[in-house]
């Protein structure tokens, strides 16, 4: 098992290298461009551009959460306006799917007011690793440098060991840290009543993005169990396309016939 995942950070080492050498957009989030795509839940989608999540916004009667900033200070102000222009002054929260610099960096732009809940993995693999993998990012372009310019970590305000349940009035969200898949900190939501899944980069419509050799198949099957238990009717991952459980069943199909 361990050498296919370790195959797989290797093609995905060669993808990113040939990405780099084709022009490609910019990594920003674009502004009115939010989706409504349940009763409660908006999506500014990414368009399939590299290095830009689809962000979320649940909205409740009280308070909303936004799930995932953007990379840097501009994308996240971005997100913030997106966010006030759907839920108005209502008290917000924000968390973030992984703690990679295109989902989690763009939280230096929201006020103090906003609480950050995070995971414990995340606080720890922050503590960890530190800005390395964001100087990475940095050496990717110009473009990324200026968006990291000054980025840090937002501190939590809200930690959590395995679940939490956020109450926004009207609708819940079950925020699960789902062991090392993608990321140490890799951290799932279920929006109630709406049966809204943000799966980070757990499941997406692409191949699996397997980034070192803590990964594990036996995980990562076990991570697609609970999230397809949860019986979703969308799907909304890190990037790309939106979908049905169908991708999970995907994502089960492939792990098992690299595995054997």
């Amino acid at each position: 098992m361990r050498t296919q995942l370790v195959l797989g950070v290797a093609a995905l080492a060669a993808g990113v290298h040939l990405a780099a050498q084709a022009p490609r957009p910019d990594p920003i989030v674009r502004e009115n461009t939010t989706q409504k795509v349940s009763d409660h839940v908006y999506v500014i989608p990414d368009n399939s551009v590299p290095l830009v999540p689809n962000v979320g916004i649940i909205v409740g009667d009280r308070a909303v959460l936004v799930v995932d900033t953007g990379m840097g200070a501009r994308n996240g102000a971005t997100v913030l306006r997106e966010a006030q222009k759907v839920s108005g002054a209502k008290a917000m929260f924000l968390a973030t799917t992984h703690v990679h610099p295109e989902h989690d960096l763009g939280a230096q732009a929201f006020p103090p007011t906003v609480k950050m809940i995070r995971a414990e993995a995340q606080v720890q693999e922050i503590a960890e690793t530190g800005l390395a993998t964001t100087d990475l990012f940095r050496g990717m372009s110009p473009v990324n440098a200026e968006l990291l310019r000054d980025a840090q970590f937002r501190k939590a305000d809200i930690t959590f060991r395995d679940s939490y349940d956020l109450d926004l009035g009207s609708v819940r969200v079950r925020l699960m840290a789902m062991g090392f898949n993608h990321t140490k900190g890799d951290t799932a939501f279920f929006v109630e009543p709406d049966a809204v899944l943000f799966a980070g980069d757990i499941v997406m419509m692409r191949l699996p993005n397997v980034t070192g050799p803590e990964s594990r198949v036996k995980q990562w099957l076990s991570s697609l169990d609970a999230l397809e238990a949860l019986k979703p009717q969308l799907i909304v991952p890190s990037h790309g396309p939106t979908g049905d459980v169908a991708i999970i069943a995907a994502y089960r199909a492939y792990f098992r016939k690299g595995s054997v």
